[in-house]
């Protein structure tokens, strides 16, 4: 089957960055080992990683001293954000009758299919024996599946998204951004999609979307966010008294600048790179690696994409310290409004200056109507004629005219 490349929607380098929007409440799906010193085994499997990242030894070495931290963390859509395809992993239903997805094009079908530890995606055009087809193999997936995933498929060392993801509402779904009745299997997938959903991989110089087999990390894994592990490991495990080094990042002993920087990697917009993907060492300034320019203070924000801008238009933000890990534990699933609602008054106490508004009465709720999920314009979805939208988290913290907050203020009281 001829590809059929259709206009792309929202940008190519947001394709993957939307898939963020999907990872928001992960399900718990088996989680791979890692062999401890060796490759990471949510990395293929050869070769040791080479290069700048040859000292990542892998969550395994962690959970020796680290086990309850890290168990939590394999839980979160950061570490379920991409993993190899299993039967656990990839959540669409491939049994007959659920494994097809029509499309307004009533000569084209999709058939998604599994044989032995392999899984597939055949695009079926017309009626047999005078109809065409292509097939692709699952190789990655994206998305932890809180509300579905996209798949991606190597040719070569080139990888490519599948033409069809699932979306936990309604099934097999086309991927976003693509055209419904179309079979495209033509989008390429960058290097800066994948610095936001994967620890690592290796580019190659062939193409924008070449990339080494076997030396990629699937998942944000500890050292995404901590740095290359083995000195640590030696260190801590070794006979030496000394434990003034700890050979470690701790982005919790971050100022603030670098902390946001941190987050901002992968949640403050696509950006440009400067330097080349997956070189950014957390705790240096971002801004050497990715240009974020400042964007206009009256421009929409889309709530999917750049939490960090809209966070800093906050104006909790602007009269506070506070960071993403004011609120965030990376380490754990979070869906709890309550407990996220207790962090707003620590701040915001009754009775005090910071809590402003006459009448309003507390509760346990802060989050829905100061932070409301709303649609995002960046993950589109076209299905049998209709367009669907996600709703994501808005990071604007302030009072929002239509949630009916008690004393009428205004967006820009806040």
């Amino acid at each position: 089957m001829g590809p059929r490349p259709t206009p792309f929607g929202a940008s190519l380098i947001l394709l993957l960055a939307a898939l963020l929007a999907f990872a928001s409440q992960a399900q718990s799906p088996q989680v791979q080992s890692i062999p401890t010193g060796d490759t990471p085994s949510n990395s293929p499997p050869g070769k040791k990683l080479a290069g700048p990242h040859d000292d990542y030894v892998g969550d395994e070495a962690c959970n020796s001293c680290h086990r309850q931290t890290v168990e939590g963390f394999h839980q979160t859509a950061h570490y379920l954000t991409s993993r190899l395809p299993t039967k656990e992993s990839i959540l669409g239903d491939f049994t007959p009758k659920q494994n097809v997805l029509k499309t307004s094009n009533p000569d084209l079908y999709f058939l998604m299919e599994q044989k032995g530890d392999a899984f597939f995606q055949t695009a079926i055009e017309g009626e047999p024996p005078y109809g065409d087809s292509r097939t692709e193999r699952f190789g990655l997936i994206v998305g932890s599946g809180g509300k579905g995933q996209t798949y991606l498929y190597w040719k070569g060392d080139r990888l490519f998204q599948l033409p069809v993801s699932y979306w936990r509402e309604l099934g097999w779904v086309n991927s976003p951004g693509y055209r419904d009745g179309t079979a495209n299997f033509e989008r390429p997938i960058i290097p800066r999609c994948l610095e936001c959903h994967a620890t690592y991989f290796k580019a190659l110089p062939q193409s924008p979307n070449s990339y080494e087999h076997s030396q990629f990390i699937v998942g944000i894994t500890c050292e995404k966010c901590h740095g290359p592990g083995r000195e640590h490991v030696t260190h801590e495990t070794s006979k030496t008294t000394d434990r003034v080094r700890s050979a470690i990042i701790n982005p919790a002993r971050f100022d603030r600048g670098r902390q946001i920087d941190l987050c901002a990697w992968c949640h403050a917009g696509h950006g440009v790179g400067t330097a080349p993907a997956f070189s950014y060492v957390p705790g240096q300034p971002l801004e050497k690696f990715l240009a974020l320019p400042a964007s206009d203070p009256n421009a929409q924000i889309d709530v999917h994409g750049d939490q960090v801008d809209l966070l800093k238009r906050s104006r909790c933000f602007q009269a506070s310290q506070m960071t993403c890990l004011t609120c965030h534990d990376v380490h754990a699933v979070q869906h709890d409004i309550k407990a996220f609602s207790q962090r707003c008054l620590t701040c915001h106490k009754p009775g005090s200056d910071a809590f402003p508004k006459r009448n309003h009465e507390v509760n346990s709720n802060c989050i829905d109507c100061h932070m409301p999920r709303q649609d995002t314009n960046l993950i589109v979805f076209d299905s049998q004629g209709h367009t669907r939208k996600p709703e994501v988290r808005n990071h604007w913290i302030k009072a929002y005219a239509d949630r009916g907050n008690a004393g009428g203020a205004s967006d820009t009281q806040r």
